[in-house]
């Protein structure tokens, strides 16, 4: 993965590559506080990539995954951490996924609520997160139930509470966590979703832009280095995604 000077300023025109973090998924980035640095796995992929890139590094963080892919799209970040999807597909080329992800669903105890399939009924409302993978998903498949949306994946059980809603929806690790502060709720038994995680940057970046990046990722998990960030990082219930053959 030789890197010519013309590829490094289509990745890193700056001459810093800026990586675009969602804090809305746990399983990606976190912080411990509004001014401390973030962490996780996306974080680690970007120092990699720079790393291999011969630049430095900055991140441009925001709560919501709509929020990350705006800024890539727009010029403002230089690549991104997102779930595969097509609507983002059209202004966001990503690589195949690194991690698979679940969606699922959480209830209260006493909700007659027992399967995935009883949600989407006339009648039934359903926070998601504005913007994230499961509203996009979601927004496509749900016929009958109503999506009520938070503005990031981190409101969206607070609102499920706060308005009576039937279903909170998002990321199982997020909804595990609401669950330690908010008593009274249950995961339905299955997930929803898979939810596969790329890495992505603009369009008119350029092919050659998008096959290094492409390249990185297969690479990434092929030596270990995504197994070894979930391990580092203690993240339960992601998966490595499986090789993808290269063009």
């Amino acid at each position: 993965m030789n890197v010519s000077d013309a590829l490094r300023r289509q990745l890193a025109p700056q001459g810093r590559l800026r990586a675009s973090i969602n804090l809305g998924n746990p399983v990606l980035a976190r912080r411990d506080a509004p001014e401390a640095a973030p962490y996780g796995v996306s974080i680690d992929l970007a120092g990699a990539l720079a790393e291999r890139l011969g630049v430095g590094l900055d991140f441009v963080v925001f709560d919501s995954a709509s929020q990350s892919v705006d800024a890539v799209a727009d010029d403002r970040a230089d690549i991104g951490f997102f779930a595969i999807d097509p609507k983002r597909g059209e202004t966001i080329a990503f690589t195949d996924a690194y991690l698979h992800i679940e969606g699922w669903y959480a209830v209260r105890q006493n909700s007659p609520i027992t399967t995935t399939a009883e949600v989407d009924q006339a009648g039934r409302r359903v926070a998601v997160g504005r913007g994230s993978a499961y509203d996009l998903f979601l927004t496509r498949e749900l016929r009958h139930a109503e999506i009520i949306r938070a503005p990031n994946p981190q409101a969206v059980t607070p609102l499920f509470v706060e308005q009576g809603l039937d279903v909170a929806a998002g990321v199982k690790q997020q909804l595990e966590m609401d669950m330690h502060r908010i008593p009274g709720l249950r995961l339905l038994p299955e997930r929803f979703m898979v939810i596969r995680q790329a890495m992505g940057l603009a369009q008119r970046r350029g092919a050659d832009a998008h096959a290094f990046l492409a390249a990185f990722v297969e690479s990434a998990k092929a030596n270990g280095f995504v197994a070894n960030a979930l391990r580092r990082h203690g993240i339960d219930g992601a998966t490595v995604a499986p090789p993808t053959p290269l063009a």
